[in-house]
């Protein structure tokens, strides 16, 4: 039981020296991550959407 408390006491102590980030930081990170999501989405889609239609034109019976 006292290694139990030990590495409690060590992990809070170690939690204590982390610099957090503020509420906006972590918003705009958010946003940010969001953002890079939905535009690397976007590339994605029309990535496929022309490939589905290069496939699509060479696969018609000739």
């Amino acid at each position: 039981m006292s290694r139990l408390r030990r590495f409690i006491d060590e992990a809070w102590s170690e939690l204590k020296k982390v610099t957090w980030p503020t509420r906006e930081q972590t918003r705009n990170l958010t946003v940010l991550v969001f953002a890079i999501s939905l535009v690397v989405g976007l590339y994605i889609t029309v990535l496929d959407t022309v490939f589905q239609g290069a496939v699509g034109l060479l696969a018609q019976p000739g």
